[in-house]
């Protein structure tokens, strides 16, 4: 990929998701996870601890050659990006508890992203492993790409709320579109084999996908969580920042083909999250005009 694009255009892509982001946000929003600790902390689990071991078992037992497997944890361990709040809203979840995951999803991401990727690469041992690790300096670019941009949004939105307010349905657009340019980019700049990538993450990212759906909502209502915390956990671990992915990938890992997962996962997540959701509105209304048993 073109050097201005992933040293300039992509960051600064990912920079306008993550001020978006933190035009919706503010400390009250960091605070309530503490009052309904219970599904945060499933969900929260979730994210951090079982996708990442799901991602793990799906890319060995396909046999994801070391890259696209680096790839698709790298994925993994991203956080929900903040299409899961729209899911969430149209498929009428919690997004007060939505947009609380997301923020603390985002914060938690500087640690475990880093933690989770260097162990992908432990594992799986990709040519150039050396240069595709997360050390300190490509932890605090992380750091850096992530939390300030956020920090910056939450400045404006305690400073001019009534601006914030105006600002989030167009930026929300601007981030959608943003995400659709980015995914263009990286499948045009890597078009000589996206072909054989496809095959190759297709499934594997699909499967990915469903998992995250479903596990992000049959495991709390498992546990007794309401079914609107269920929709926002559902959404909240299904639908990965992608964007963040790509970026951390290509600007900070110079590696379009460790991109490529994300990007696939990009495309696929928004049809499948959908009919998942569907699905759960459906079954879910099935279940109330079920007849009381006598």
């Amino acid at each position: 990929m073109d050097s201005a694009l992933g040293t300039v255009a992509l960051p600064a892509a990912l920079a306008v998701i993550m001020f978006g982001l933190g035009l919706s946000l503010t400390v009250d929003d960091f605070v309530r996870v503490t009052r309904r600790p219970r599904a945060a902390v499933v969900a929260l689990g979730l994210q951090l601890l079982v996708l990442p071991a799901v991602c793990f078992g799906l890319v060995t037992l396909a046999g994801l050659e070391p890259v696209l497997a680096v790839g698709m944890v790298l994925l993994a361990a991203s956080p929900g990006g903040t299409t899961a709040n729209l899911f969430s809203h149209l498929f009428r979840g919690d997004v007060a508890l939505n947009v609380s995951l997301t923020a603390v999803n985002s914060l938690l991401a500087v640690v475990t992203l880093p933690l989770v990727t260097n162990l992908a690469v432990e594992v799986f041992d990709p040519p150039g492993a050396g240069s595709i690790g997360l050390q300190f300096g490509k932890t605090v670019q992380v750091f850096a790409i992530v939390l300030v941009p956020v920090a910056l949004g939450m400045l404006v939105r305690r400073t001019a709320p009534a601006f914030a307010d105006r600002m989030d349905r167009p930026v929300r657009v601007l981030s959608a579109v943003v995400l659709a340019l980015v995914i263009v980019g990286t499948v045009v700049a890597e078009r000589e084999s996206v072909g054989g990538y496809l095959r190759e993450v297709g499934l594997v990212a699909l499967a990915f996908c469903v998992l995250s759906l479903l596990l992000g909502f049959a495991v709390p209502r498992a546990l007794g969580i309401g079914h609107r915390q269920a929709v926002a956990c559902c959404f909240e671990i299904g639908v990965h920042n992608s964007t963040l992915a790509i970026a951390v990938a290509i600007s900070v890992l110079g590696s379009v083909e460790l991109a490529v997962p994300a990007a696939v996962y990009g495309v696929l997540m928004f049809p499948v999250a959908a009919l998942v959701g569907w699905a759960v509105t459906r079954s879910a209304r099935s279940s109330a005009e079920e007849p009381a048993v006598r």
